[in-house]
């Protein structure tokens, strides 16, 4: 299927940048980098324009597009790294800066395929042709991943010794 004519980089920009602002901010940890991942993404996407095949799957083609501008330039070291993620009340503010820093703390490779699969919905299959990894890989990374973050965000023993829930991971919708 060729390119949808109404499709041009103007609308592109228009509709998604937001949603590609927010991705690259989960990648990288930061608005800074965000912002050059984001600015990288649509000058990459306007080259490669012709290359959208279906306009309605032009969200998960920037995305893509995102990940691997993100995946190609190396970044600064964790530490230096912030998130700007807004939040409703107190306590889920400071819940979502502990999984923000817990994310940052996470190495890469564990990192990528968790967001893969909790944000842009992919499956094992897909996480493994995107990210160029075997299935049992992707497998193997998530569950890693999964136990890193829930060994970091749950909470330590209350001083009378009860023990609070474990976190647990949500099934995608």
């Amino acid at each position: 299927m060729d390119q949808s004519p109404d499709v041009d980089i103007r609308s592109l920009v228009a509709s998604h940048y937001a949603a590609v602002y927010r991705y690259a901010c989960r990648l990288t940890g930061n608005a800074a980098d965000a912002e050059d991942v984001t600015q990288q993404t649509f000058l990459r996407a306007q080259r490669a324009l012709s290359q959208l095949r279906d306009a309605e799957r032009a969200d998960r083609w920037l995305l893509r597009i995102a990940r691997n501008e993100f995946l190609r330039v190396p970044r600064r070291p964790l530490a230096r790294m912030e998130v700007d993620l807004p939040a409703p009340s107190v306590g889920a503010k400071e819940d979502a800066e502990e999984v923000a820093e817990a994310l940052r703390e996470l190495a890469e490779e564990f990192r990528v395929p968790l967001l893969l699969f909790y944000f842009e919905e992919l499956s094992y299959r897909e996480i493994a042709e995107e990210l160029g990894i075997p299935l049992g890989t992707v497998m193997s990374r998530l569950s890693r991943g999964r136990d890193y973050l829930r060994e970091r965000l749950t909470p330590e023993p209350a001083p009378d010794g009860s023990v609070p829930p474990a976190v647990r991971f949500p099934p995608r919708r």
